[in-house]
């Protein structure tokens, strides 16, 4: 992350620090998760429901999805939760100028959602980076933070960065939860897969953010625990206009697949058009970070082929309640993203959050974390699943996709307990 983006951050999360213990207050600490912190306060009549996505860049066509699909859950339910009347509030985490999300606007966007105390929970955000940023802020509010597509192991488990996942939390209490499987899980699919495709040396290359060089870092140990040697874990430069002079050392090394840690918007089509000019033989595996139609795009005809592992399922194989939440939101909508449906699951949480809450001692910030910690056999979309006491959800299907004639396909579902699910 830019060195500038993470001082402007800093500086506003003290800002808040300071506001927030003058307007509403800072209640006790503890461990675990539960309600300690701010926001215990009045009980409200009128809740917002806010949700913090990078809307501009090459992102937006999947997070415009994810809009749709919590608006809908707000919809589906009248706006009201046991008759406290629900208001959604959605924020641009990107900016024109980075084309991606971007620290500082997280920051901003964080500062101003945890101000309003009519906010009780934030949707969002979609990147790890922003995460980091946001969630500490959220911690000294009270508030609370369900996040689709955050997959960090860091940010709930032990990470690959010193004082994880406690320094996120600075009251001592849990604020922040998932409903997409973490890193850890993706990394063991993609070397799984990797494994089954008969890779012997793997090349591994990251776009330096949080999310890409801690996957990158995960799938190298991965790899190795399933006999693939990596050559190398190389940090590149996300706004250089061709990556050509890394290409001679992946074929030097031999590698017969690459694996790129990072997203779309940090120049995987790109690596990919290079690697393909190249050679058509080597393996181009990625995350959940470039499963998403602006990868395509961006690579071109050089996408055919590639692979991504995906933290869940692909829309088009989702059955029962998930089947009936795709088919009313492509009538609605058009076609679903990769995670309309976590989007969609994530707002629903919230709202069955703030349901328990308004049938019982009424609704605050406090009570609605509380009450998200407590998600117990929710029947969502994605599945039924609960919520760990780290913030993680227990469901672990993972997938395997792959570009074929210029669209994304589902390929196999990867059990990393004990093997691949089998293709499609």
């Amino acid at each position: 992350m830019r060195s500038r983006g993470i001082q402007q951050a800093f500086r506003a999360a003290v800002l808040l620090t300071a506001a927030a213990l003058v307007a509403v207050g800072c209640g006790g600490g503890g461990s675990g998760s539960g309600s300690g912190g701010s926001g215990g306060g009045k009980p409200l009549t009128k809740v917002v429901i806010a949700s913090d996505l990078p809307l501009t860049g090459s992102a937006r066509a999947q997070t415009e999805t994810m809009v749709q699909a919590i608006q809908m859950a707000v919809d589906e339910v009248n706006g009201k939760a046991a008759g406290v009347k629900l208001e959604y509030r959605s924020m641009d985490d990107a900016t024109a100028q980075a084309g991606k999300w971007d620290e500082a606007k997280c920051a901003d966007n964080m500062n101003e959602l945890a101000q309003d105390e009519s906010v009780v929970v934030v949707i969002g955000p979609m990147n790890s980076g922003c995460a980091q940023v946001q969630i500490k802020t959220a911690n000294t509010a009270g508030l609370a933070i369900v996040s689709p597509a955050a997959t960090k192991i860091g940010l709930t488990k032990s990470g690959d960065e010193p004082g994880e996942p406690d320094k996120y939390y600075p009251n001592g209490t849990r604020n922040f939860l998932r409903v997409v499987p973490a890193d850890d899980l993706q990394a063991s699919a993609a070397a799984l897969w990797a494994s089954e495709l008969g890779v012997k040396k793997a090349f591994v290359i990251n776009d330096k953010e949080t999310y890409g060089k801690g996957l990158a870092d995960a799938f190298e140990g991965a790899a190795e625990d399933k006999g693939i040697e990596v050559v190398a874990n190389e940090g590149i430069d996300p706004l250089a206009s061709n990556y050509r002079p890394l290409i001679p050392k992946i074929t030097g090394d031999k590698a017969d697949m690459v694996f790129f840690g990072g997203i779309t918007q940090n120049n995987a089509g790109q690596v990919l058009k290079d690697l393909r000019a190249a050679s058509k033989d080597i393996i181009f595996m990625g995350p959940d970070g470039i499963f998403e139609d602006a990868f395509i795009e961006a690579a071109g005809d050089s996408g055919d082929g590639a692979y991504a592992t995906f933290g869940g399922i692909p829309p088009e194989k989702l059955q029962g309640k998930g089947k009936q939440f795709i088919d009313a939101f492509t009538k609605a909508h058009g076609a679903p993203q990769a995670y309309t449906a976590y989007a969609y699951d994530a707002a629903t949480v919230a709202i069955a959050a703030i349901t328990r809450c308004a049938e019982g001692d009424g609704v605050t910030r406090a009570c609605v974390l509380e009450e998200l910690f407590k998600t117990r056999d929710h029947e969502g979309a994605l599945g039924t699943f609960s919520i760990t006491d780290t913030g993680d959800t227990t469901l672990s299907q993972l997938s395997g996709v792959k570009v074929s004639k210029g669209a994304w396909a589902f390929d196999r579902t990867l059990d990393v307990s004990g093997g691949a699910g089998g293709d499609a």
